[in-house]
This record gives C-alpha cells, structure tokens and sequence, in this order.
C-alpha cells in the first residue's frame, strides 16, 4: 500500500515507480490511498507518469490496482486513468481504503494473474 499525506510531486511518483521496478513488485495487487494527498502536478506531468505507467503495464509489470481518492479530484486524474484502464487487469476506484482493501482481497483479485487474462 502506498498513501499520499500531503503535497504530491511528479519527482515523488517517479520514486514510488522505481521501487515498484526495482523491487519487481508490479504483478502484485497494489493500494494507492490519494485520499488524504494533493497532486503537485499540472497536466503534462500527469500524463508524463501516465505513458510511464502504461508503458510498465505493456511490460506486463500491471497486477491488481486499486486507487482511493476523494470524488472531487477524480476528475483532475480522468485522462490518466482512462490510459491506465486499457490493459487487461483487474483495476477499480474507491473513495474508502476500507472497501479498496476488501476488493483487492476478494479471491478473484487476490488469485489473479496476467497469465491468465
């Protein structure tokens, strides 16, 4: 699980991807808790992390994902979500962590892999 508390910079989500990178953690079910943070971002930036994040997806590095964030900002985030919505996984948007976590435990999610897509 990853949570943002507070002002969220393009430079700190190109960490959070290269520590999923590095550690090889993209096919496993994911938590991004936006709930609390606040995107730092214009528009570029967003969709520069956007085409970053499809292209680990298109690497097969995109397992499970579940984004909590408040409805109001959803829209600020609509066009890099819709990138992130094409490839074949199971990926939902929550406004509480509580039903996020329990989605990303249901055993169809839990036992999910991209092999099998």
């Amino acid at each position: 699980m990853a949570a943002a508390d507070g002002g969220v910079h393009k430079d700190e989500m190109d960490a959070y991807l290269d520590a999923i990178e590095g550690a090889g953690a993209g096919n496993y079910r994911k938590l991004f808790d936006g709930s609390i943070g606040e995107p730092l971002m214009d528009a570029e930036a967003i969709m520069s992390l956007a085409v970053r994040m499809r292209a680990m997806q298109q690497l097969g590095l995109a397992g499970p994902l579940a984004i909590v964030m408040p409805r109001e900002k959803y829209d600020t985030f609509a066009r890099m979500l819709g990138i992130l919505a094409v490839p074949e996984r199971p990926m939902r948007f929550f406004t509480d962590a509580a039903a996020a976590r329990a989605w990303l435990d249901a055993p169809e999610i839990r036992d999910w892999s991209h092999s099998a897509a």
